[in-house]
């Protein structure tokens, strides 16, 4: 066989390829995806809509999904352990606010960087006197947080050792046991801990002071029984995560939900749509 024919037969196989790794790279035009269930202003359950999350998470993964070309369905799905239950399994494909598990990586593949970075600031009543740098000032001080909180393994173990902290239902009890003078001080995360004092009317009254004690990541987490796990995917994602922090969308989206959680708040409970 001559070199023209090999080349034309080489040019042929070419093109049949072609569509093949173009459907390869395309194949998840949607994505099921979902997460805490009572996150704000990351993530929660729409009143309107109960089988749908909404929150600042779920904006930017659909600006980002949609410049790519992907649908993604925000569904409610349970408690945050069932929805990592729902994710392990591939019933559904992805986690908008994973926090970083070992363990976990058995599982789930995280991109990174985070879709979002969450800072715990320590929170105090504005008359305050206790003077806070850094986790050691917080020693002997009596404070308290949110069970629903996540913190990094490292200030997990660091707290249980030097702090006293009293675990609370939620961020809501936390704040009021702080403005009952009950405890000196919350961990509470700087977006949601300032969504809940302004839904509660005590953003005149508490102050969160401005080193981050803890900075936990939120990742997008996809299950590796997902259909849509590949290559392509997670490499698309982890360019635009890496894009998210100076395009100024990010900050843009919390505060639109610390509003929109705000006015949730204030308004009656209407009939959820069936």
């Amino acid at each position: 066989m001559d070199l023209r024919r090999m080349f034309g037969w080489s040019l042929l196989l070419g093109l049949a390829v072609l569509p093949t790794l173009a459907t390869a790279a395309g194949k998840c035009e949607r994505l099921v995806v979902t997460g805490s269930p009572d996150a704000p202003p990351y993530l929660w359950q729409d009143p309107e809509n109960p089988k749908k999350l909404i929150g600042a998470s779920a904006d930017l993964l659909q600006q980002v999904a949609g410049q790519m070309g992907i649908k993604v369905d925000l569904l409610y799905a349970g408690k945050r352990s069932q929805a990592l239950d729902e994710v392990r399994s591939g019933r559904m494909d992805m986690l908008a606010d994973a926090p970083l598990v070992v363990t976990e990586l058995e599982s789930l593949d995280y991109i990174h960087p985070p879709l979002l970075e969450n800072d715990y600031l320590v929170w105090t009543r504005k008359d305050s006197a206790l003077v806070y740098n850094q986790a050691a000032d917080l020693h002997g001080h009596p404070g308290a947080v949110s069970e629903k909180s996540r913190m990094t393994a490292e200030f997990a173990s660091l707290a249980a050792q030097q702090l006293t902290l009293v675990r609370t239902p939620n961020l809501t009890q936390a704040l009021q046991k702080l403005l009952l003078g009950e405890v000196e001080f919350v961990l509470a995360g700087r977006y949601s801990g300032r969504a809940a004092a302004q839904s509660l009317s005590l953003a005149n009254d508490l102050i969160a002071r401005d080193q981050p004690i803890d900075q936990p990541g939120l990742f997008l987490a996809i299950s590796h029984n997902s259909a849509c796990n590949d290559p392509w995917l997670r490499g698309q994602l982890a360019k635009k995560m890496t894009e998210l922090p100076a395009s100024g969308l990010t900050e843009a989206a919390l505060q639109r939900n610390i509003e929109r959680w705000k006015l949730q708040q204030q308004q009656p409970v209407s009939t959820p749509k069936q």
